[in-house]
């Protein structure tokens, strides 16, 4: 258990430790709660602490920047509830068998199925884009296709302009502001949202 180890050999096992401030509340979480088994590298609470990894193109992960867009639009709530599209959610937006009615979370747990839930959207971005993008870029497209899905990142111009080798600021800045519709309706929330990703991207 925890109580074997001191704070410094407990650091130890996250190589990729930088001492940043989210990770400094992580590990103080941590230390109160969870014994050295859960600190192997596949264990998704590592994974959460972990520098940016990097491809062939992209960088990869989405950066703090990209992470604190999503948490501010998404919003946090720690008690599962039925979204209006009647699936039970909790956190920040997280969805599947795993949320159940009355389920619980703090905000660290909350966040660490965030990170979970991003990476199917990482990877999407990764694949579905085939030309090198800055971090903030990156974020911004992880944001885009976590709010809307992957399935309109691959249907949308957006991609496609982008593979084809357009100027990316220029497409990010005419394509994002078109997907602001819910029900045909301009919905405010999804304008100010669009117009969040692209001053990211842009950045």
């Amino acid at each position: 258990m925890t109580s074997q180890l001191t704070s410094e050999d407990f650091k130890r096992f996250f190589r990729y430790y930088e001492g940043l401030a989210h990770q400094e509340d992580a590990i103080a979480e941590l230390w109160r709660r969870m014994p050295v088994d859960l600190l192997r590298d596949d264990c998704q609470w590592v994974k959460l602490y972990r520098t940016p990894k990097t491809s062939e193109q992209n960088p990869g992960h989405i950066n703090a920047e990209g992470l604190a867009l999503i948490k501010q639009w998404e919003g946090l709530r720690t008690e599962a509830y039925i979204c209006p599209a009647g699936v039970w959610t909790v956190g920040y937006g997280s969805t599947g068998d795993h949320v159940y009615p009355g389920l619980q979370v703090t905000e660290v747990e909350a966040e660490v199925l965030l990170m979970q839930d991003l990476e199917r959207f990482e990877d999407c971005v990764n694949e579905e884009i085939n030309v090198p993008l800055t971090s903030n870029q990156f974020s911004a497209l992880v944001s885009f296709a976590f709010n809307l899905g992957c399935g309109a990142l691959h249907e949308s111009t957006l991609r496609r302009r982008l593979n084809e080798g357009q100027d990316i600021e220029t497409v990010i800045r005419q394509e994002f502001p078109k997907w602001v519709y819910a029900g045909g309706q301009v919905l405010q929330g999804l304008v100010n949202r669009r117009n969040a990703e692209i001053a990211l991207a842009v950045s």
